[in-house]
Parts: structure tokens; C-alpha cells; sequence
């Protein structure tokens, strides 16, 4: 009997591995945690795969109520799919070591998330430095800005997840996140990427001014935005591909 922390990757129900897959067919509970990204699929075509019922664990249920779920793994096997991977979330490593703590087996398995998925603009994956979030409620807000500048201090990129509340369909867009970031004191000259589902075959990705990001048509959510640090000539050749 185990916690099977299953990552259902970025696009969509095709995503999940065939390891995830085989955890979730032998699973008598299965949760979809649907508050900390979007897929471009809903919770349907998940059961379709599985030929099982899912419970939805929203923000409230798995940092308030998820005792019922480790409860269950006591004597079950139970799933918690995850969108992207299941420890790229501080809840999800709460979750974790509390299951832990109560002796539940866990089993981790794994899936593409953002944070790997981003070398796909070109910019060297391991030249990131802290990640940072654009809230909506953003009003005298400095931290991700402090981020910024302290990554940008060190020559790194910088990823900037703007907010999101899929409950509410409500995503904030590149032009919101690029105003913030102008707002409070970078340049709108500043070179910038702004992304859309990335990790699908529908992500958009352009390259431009921080200023000039916002004029563009980036598609569906959820977004994210980079701003490159100090470059090698083949990063810099990589994001002329997504100039227009």
C-alpha cells in the first residue's frame, strides 16, 4: 500500500508516463491537485485514461484536509496526480513529509515540469538562478524584482511564473507581468521571452523588448517570463529564432 505522487507532465493526458499510467490503474483513490498549473485537457479525458473516477484537490484540500488522503494510503494504494512534477511545489513536499511521518510508503514518480522544460527557448538550463512568481495582488511587492537583480547581479536568467487561479480561469497575461516588472524599475528595453503552455504542441514563445512583450499574441496560459543574463553566443543565436 502506498502515496503514489504521479507528475502528469505539461500538454496534456497523453503526457503521463506508462509508469504513472500502470501506479494509477492499480490505485483505488485518485486525486487531480488542479490549483498550481493548467493542462490542456481536462478532468474527463483523465478519467477516460484511467477508467476511474478522480477527486479534485484543490489548494484548500491539500494544505488543509489531506489527512483523509494519507489516511487512505494506509490500507490503499492511493494516487496524487500533480500537473508537471509532484515535488516542484512547496504544498506537494509538505504533503510529502507529513505522509512520510505517519509511515505511509511513498512512491515518487516523476514528469517534465517547467523548470526543464524552459531550454526550450535555448538559454543554458543550468545558467538559471532563483525562480520567482508574479502574484496578482502585486501592489508594493518588490521580491520577484529583488530576485531579478540579484540573479542578474551573477550573470543568470531569470524566470518569472505569473500568477494563476484555473478555478477561477483566471491567468495573468505577459502584458500584466511585463507591466509590473517596467512598474517597478526595469527597463522596458530589457531583453525578454515571453512563454505560453509551454511543454505543449500549442506553446508560443517570442523574444523582445520587456516593453514590446505585451503586443504580442502568446495564446493560451499558463505563462511565464524570462529575462536572459549574461549570454553565450549560442544562446543568443537560439533566441533570434523566436524574434519576430
Amino acid at each position: 500500500m502506498a502515496l503514489f505522487m504521479i507528475g502528469l507532465g505539461l500538454a496534456d493526458e497523453k503526457d503521463i508516463s506508462l509508469r504513472g499510467l500502470e501506479a494509477l490503474k492499480k490505485c483505488e483513490f485518485i486525486y487531480f491537485e488542479n490549483y498550481t498549473s493548467k493542462l490542456q485537457c481536462n478532468a474527463i479525458d483523465l478519467e477516460k485514461l484511467t477508467g476511474k473516477e478522480h477527486n479534485i484537490a484543490d489548494r484548500e484540500f491539500v494544505e488543509k484536509g489531506s489527512d483523509e488522503m494519507i489516511e487512505k494510503a494506509k490500507g490503499k494504494n492511493v494516487a496524487f496526480m500533480v500537473i508537471g512534477d509532484p515535488m516542484c511545489a512547496t504544498t506537494h513536499i509538505d504533503l510529502y513529509l507529513r505522509a512520510k511521518d505517519r509511515g505511509v510508503k511513498v512512491e515518487m514518480i516523476h514528469n517534465a515540469s517547467i523548470i526543464s522544460a524552459i531550454g526550450e527557448i535555448g538559454l543554458e538550463v543550468y545558467k538559471y538562478g532563483k525562480i520567482t512568481s508574479i502574484p496578482f495582488h502585486n501592489k508594493d511587492v518588490r521580491a520577484p524584482v529583488e530576485v531579478y537583480e540579484m540573479n542578474s547581479k551573477n550573470g543568470l536568467h531569470t524566470l518569472f511564473l505569473l500568477d494563476l487561479d484555473p478555478k477561477s480561469k483566471k491567468f495573468m497575461s505577459i502584458n500584466e507581468g511585463a507591466e509590473y516588472l517596467i512598474r517597478n524599475g526595469i527597463s522596458k528595453d530589457a531583453a525578454a521571452v515571453g512563454c505560453a503552455c509551454i511543454g505543449s504542441s500549442d506553446r508560443v514563445i517570442r523574444a523582445a523588448a520587456l516593453g514590446e512583450l505585451g503586443r504580442h499574441d502568446l495564446g493560451s496560459p499558463p505563462y511565464c517570463i524570462v529575462m536572459p543574463g549574461k549570454m553565450h553566443f549560442i544562446e543568443e543565436e537560439a533566441l533570434k529564432l523566436w524574434k519576430e
